[in-house]
């Protein structure tokens, strides 16, 4: 190596170490008093880097909330993914799998999770993270499809619209209601308590509203319960408040 790329290598070094410790220090203070009660300039303290620094790498706190909750969103889903794998066969024991790991990494800090949703959806189309963070997203709705999928009385496009129903949720009951208080009966329940079983679907299967245009009278409104048997309960955050706006940020 030539000494031109021997300064290339020690500059670039340098940056992934800044990086890490920007990350690092974003990380500790995210989950130490919220995405809410943290400020740029005390990550880059943290970090021990100029406030400037901190913008080459993220230019707001809402990129480095993405960051570093990027990590924590891919590992939920690679747990998901092989929890459905190893569960035992049926639709419903697979969707829970896959669901608890991802709703428990959202339900671990409740406004870091909400804020999170909330930037992947409505963020900066620009923003490198959150590509990132929406490539993850697709991953998780692809394996909630495969395995709506693999029962028989759904079709593929009803699978992927499921998968896309079941996200929505998730997303809609985080993104609007920010945890305050972790009450007793929170903390004594898991994720998968939110994911109950439905009452089974009829043997015999009638096509959906996707099908036909229409709704049927007697048919169920929703396709996830009448096909799937599960639902995913709109309080996923128990002692949950409205709140129309993610935290200012800073």
């Amino acid at each position: 190596m030539g000494v031109d790329g021997a300064q290339l290598g020690r500059r670039e070094r340098a940056k992934e170490d800044k990086r890490r410790r920007i990350a690092a220090a974003a990380r500790a203070l995210f989950a130490e008093h919220g995405v809410g009660g943290v400020t740029t300039q005390q990550i880059a303290d943290r970090a021990d880097v100029a406030i400037g620094t901190l913008y080459l790498y993220a230019a707001t706190k809402a990129e480095l909330l993405i960051m570093v909750q990027n990590q924590k969103f891919a590992t939920a889903i690679d747990e998901g993914l092989a929890a459905a794998a190893a569960a035992e066969h049926g639709t419903v024991e697979e969707l829970l799998a896959l669901l608890e790991p991802v709703v428990a990494s959202i339900r671990d800090h409740p406004e870091n999770g909400r804020t999170y949703l909330h930037e992947l959806v409505f963020g900066d189309p620009g923003e490198p993270h959150r590509a990132d963070g929406l490539v993850f997203s697709l991953r998780f709705k692809e394996g909630l499809a495969r395995g709506l999928a693999r029962d028989a009385g759904i079709s593929a496009i009803d699978a992927v619209t499921l998968a896309r129903v079941i996200t929505a949720i998730i997303h809609v009951t985080t993104t609007v209601c920010t945890c305050t208080t972790r009450s007793r009966r929170s903390s004594a329940h898991p994720p998968a308590d939110h994911l109950r079983p439905a009452t089974p679907a009829p043997a015999a299967r009638t096509p959906t509203m996707l099908e036909t245009g229409s709704h049927q009278e007697g048919e169920p409104t929703s396709t996830t319960t009448s096909h799937v048997g599960v639902v995913v309960s709109a309080p996923v955050l128990a002692g949950a408040s409205p709140r129309s706006a993610p935290p200012n940020s800073a």
